[in-house]
């Protein structure tokens, strides 16, 4: 990938003098082709996200030429590295698009909720409560955008296709193979099972799971004859950048990343020689999330502890008992989330906003507790407490958030659920490559919910319908 930015640079400052001229050519050049070749455009998406460490998104723009035959300009793209630490932004986040977490709590039956789980056809977007990428191009073209979405795991694949998507694809866990649901239209369903009828090596793991996906995102441009007419297309890769936990974990992560390069290399050649390098832009960008191992902190005289938050929310409804007469009024807690019972809290004539304001109290005394939020000082958040509010819905999250000190595991007993809180920032890659872009490096402050802005306005259609951020360029 290193040579790509390479390559470009030195094309750019070959052709900058004749730059006019080649303007000139390319539209009487374009103004004499049919309609069809002259927008034929494929868009792709070529993504790592591993639940746990890389989320590589990419995409594939758009036509060269116009009807009026003017150039496509994209005077900012190139890689944009943050470097700084991102600024507030409140759109196309869980606060919107009611996908709070991989799975959360539901208040009727107390039990976890998949986020693409689906009681009629076992899997689909229905609980993304706002629009996508591709839904937005589907709008836009009357639905005849190809829109597909292929994973390595099941939510991945959905999330990245949305709503209106011909198909989304998938690494069945249990059986080793490409899977999807009954919610998307047949024509997924024969492509998939021609496929695997083919192709029927199983996978087994993060290396063999990404090798399936490559492959099969490779034969649906080809199958589904993407990028070969007028109509712009959408194609979502989604790889695993995750490391097997080795003693030595560098070494480990750089064979990840090595081979992850490999795989995307071989995607990107594959896709620019079927649809053609000028049709196609790919934009890569990562969770700047890594899935940490635990470490104990005692070992090197770091303050560190324990919060074990079943305990604490058992104590939490002991301590309300003898405030407002004895009951349930913790119904569960999940993940660093409380749930209260609205129920009894309702027949008892207790106020809400007074029930919440003790339980913060009561919690923030607790050792291993830097902060505690109510679902009511989320609602009115502001400054960094905004960034929190973004990842919580009120309808599905806990009535209470606490947040553990930096050092602290927060552990469940209930369910085994362990991790430790840190609040160091990661930073992650934005790389637009492809359709003439010229190699630049931009060092801005952004956040993930610039991507889907700029991507829209790249292709000249809406935004997803809960973005409020500016494009890049």
């Amino acid at each position: 990938m290193k040579g790509i930015g390479k390559s470009l640079w030195r094309v750019y400052w070959k052709l900058h003098d004749k730059k006019k001229m080649l303007v000139a050519r390319l539209k009487g050049y374009l103004d004499g082709l049919p309609p069809k070749t002259r927008r034929r455009v494929v868009l792709a998406m070529l993504a790592a996200f591993a639940a746990l460490a890389l989320y590589t998104f990419g995409k594939a723009v758009h036509d060269i030429g116009r009807n009026d035959g003017s150039r496509m300009v994209t005077d900012h793209a190139g890689q944009v590295e943050l470097s700084l630490k991102p600024e507030v932004s409140d759109n196309f986040t869980p606060y919107y698009n009611n996908i709070v977490s991989s799975q959360w709590l539901d208040r009727a039956t107390l039990r976890p909720v998949y986020c693409v789980a689906d009681s009629k056809v076992g899997t689909s977007p229905r609980l993304l409560s706002t629009s996508t990428i591709g839904d937005e191009l589907k709008v836009a073209t009357g639905g005849s955008a190809l829109v597909y979405a292929l994973a390595f795991s099941r939510d991945a694949a959905v999330l990245s296709a949305g709503h209106a998507a011909d198909g989304a694809v998938w690494v069945d866990d249990n059986r080793g193979v490409l899977a999807t649901s009954a919610y998307y239209p047949q024509k997924a369903h024969k492509w998939l099972n021609a496929y695997n009828a083919v192709y029927s090596q199983r996978a087994s793991d993060d290396r063999t799971k990404n090798l399936a996906v490559v492959h099969a995102a490779q034969a649906c441009v080809v199958e589904q004859a993407m990028g070969r007419d007028a109509v712009t297309d959408y194609l979502a890769v989604t790889l695993s950048a995750k490391g097997r936990g080795a003693a030595n974990w560098q070494t480990d992560m750089e064979g990840v990343y090595i081979k992850l390069d490999q795989l995307l290399g071989d995607l990107v050649a594959g896709i620019e020689k079927q649809v053609g390098k000028e049709h196609v832009l790919f934009v890569v960008t990562s969770t700047g999330y890594t899935d940490e191992e635990n470490v104990d902190y005692s070992k090197y005289n770091v303050p560190t502890g324990t919060f074990y938050i079943n305990r604490t929310a058992n104590l939490l409804n002991i301590y309300l008992g003898a405030v407002y007469g004895q009951g349930r009024y913790v119904e569960a807690c999940y993940h660093n989330e409380i749930y209260l019972n609205h129920k009894l809290i309702e027949q008892k004539r207790i106020s809400q906003s007074e029930v919440l304001v003790r339980c913060q109290e009561f919690l923030i005394q607790n050792s291993g507790v830097r902060d505690v939020y109510t679902t009511n000082s989320l609602l009115n958040a502001g400054g960094d407490t905004r960034k929190l509010r973004n990842g919580h819905h009120p309808a599905i999250s806990g009535d209470i958030v606490v947040e553990v000190a930096p050092g602290w595991q927060l552990y469940n007993e209930d369910n085994q659920e362990r991790y430790t809180c840190r609040a160091s920032f990661v930073p992650f890659p934005i790389i637009f490559y492809g359709a003439g872009t010229p190699a630049e490096h931009i060092n801005t402050p952004v956040s993930v919910e610039h991507i889907a802005p700029t991507i829209a306005k790249a292709i000249r259609i809406r935004a997803p319908n809960a973005c409020k951020s500016e494009p890049l360029f």
